[in-house]
């Protein structure tokens, strides 16, 4: 691929940013405070719109339903077109109810999986009132001692809420239904990988598509298989961009393998997929400024694309096909040993941008002016 058309389908990638990434987070053992983090679902949105207007290539930003709830959802999206994004996924929040202990939407007691349900359904109407295409769903459902629940019946339970849902979803809406291994299950989870996810989806329809968080697979996962197989199934609906070292760490994406973000970005160029797959970030930034991590975050993504982008693909192809192992892996290598930075540079320069945005974050004064002015109210986050 030549250089041109490389930065062309860089130009037309779409990264989006999560609101709960803006606000205060962290482990469940502490959350580190930080002055200039924001107090509303509007000061989020400007923190998302000053990472679009450095980087260009993250126009969205996610919402997660009750902690960016505001009394009208369609201002909320006037106000964010102002700004110049958009509202993205909708994330409806199932787990953090006191009556959630037993589970959600697979919980034994029908009044909390009506409870569950309703907010689902309420998720789809905030979605149709922002304009947003997806859902984006991830249930903390499932059990800590085996004989708590019936493991069958439980999947039942998950399959009608799914469906109920579905069917209220308009016919350009995506329902994008993510995994995880473990927690805060640890004997089993309703969910717990990708096989589950593309059942239930298969059951429900062509609406319903897998959703890959990073950070939720065992030690050794091989991610990008994963992401092949459901791209040949059609069924790769999006990622949810985070790093780890241990379990689901949520750190910086391509922070602790970076090799590991140009693998899987490998997978979505070769299928030609660029503008097929929903890119996401899903992280908490404990330690770390909220606004320059996510936009490192969406370079680091950039940087790994255009190396995927990179790979020559005749030169793979033919090595394959000949059997040649060392050249067709040596294929890969060149193209992630390729300092993609000067050519990003070229693109930020032809978009009118500053060649090296964090750099430019640095220069505009944004983050001494959010503290100075950000004073007083209450922060927007969860605590610990």
């Amino acid at each position: 691929m030549n250089r041109d058309e490389v930065k062309r389908l860089l130009r037309t990638q779409h990264i989006e940013t999560p609101s709960w990434a803006y606000g205060n987070s962290g482990t469940r053992f502490k959350v580190f405070a930080e002055p200039g983090v924001p107090r509303t679902p509007y000061e989020k949105i400007d923190d998302a719109a000053m990472v679009h207007r450095l980087t260009g290539v993250a126009p969205t930003v996610a919402l997660h339903i009750p902690w960016d709830r505001v009394d009208d959802y369609a201002d909320l999206a006037s106000y964010a077109k102002d700004q110049g994004v958009a509202i993205g996924a909708i994330n409806p929040n199932v787990f953090q109810d006191d009556d959630y202990k037993l589970g959600s939407v697979c919980s034994p007691d029908p009044k909390v999986r009506r409870k569950a349900v309703e907010h689902l359904l309420e998720c789809v109407g905030i979605a149709r009132e922002t304009g947003s295409k997806q859902l984006s769903f991830w249930f903390a459902d499932g059990t800590n001692y085996a004989g708590q629940d019936s493991i069958r019946a439980r999947q039942d339970r998950l399959a009608e809420a799914l469906s109920e849902t579905y069917a209220a979803m308009p016919a350009n809406m995506t329902m994008l239904l993510e995994y995880k291994l473990f927690e805060p299950a640890f004997y089993q989870m309703d969910l717990p990988d990708w096989g589950t996810s593309y059942m239930h989806c298969l059951q429900l329809g062509p609406q319903a598509k897998v959703l890959v968080d990073t950070g939720h697979h065992a030690p050794g996962t091989n991610i990008e298989m994963i992401v092949a197989v459901l791209l040949r199934a059609g069924r790769l609906g999006g990622f949810h961009f985070n790093s780890r070292y241990y379990a689901d760490d949520d750190l910086m994406v391509g922070a602790a393998d970076p090799f590991g973000l140009f693998r899987i970005m490998h997978e979505i160029v070769s299928a030609s997929a660029m503008d097929g797959v929903a890119f996401m970030l899903d992280q908490c930034h404990n330690i770390e400024g909220k606004v320059p991590a996510l936009i490192r975050s969406v370079m680091n993504v950039q940087e790994a694309t255009a190396k995927a982008l990179l790979v020559d693909a005749d030169a793979l192809t033919r090595a394959q096909a000949e059997g040649d192992v060392l050249s067709a892996h040596g294929a890969l290598m060149d193209a992630f040993a390729t300092d993609v930075r000067p050519l990003l540079a070229e693109l930020r320069d032809e978009m009118g941008l500053h060649l090296d945005p964090m750099q430019a974050y640095r220069e505009s004064g944004y983050q001494q002016r959010i503290v100075a002015e950000r004073v007083g109210g209450t922060a927007m986050g969860w605590g610990a």
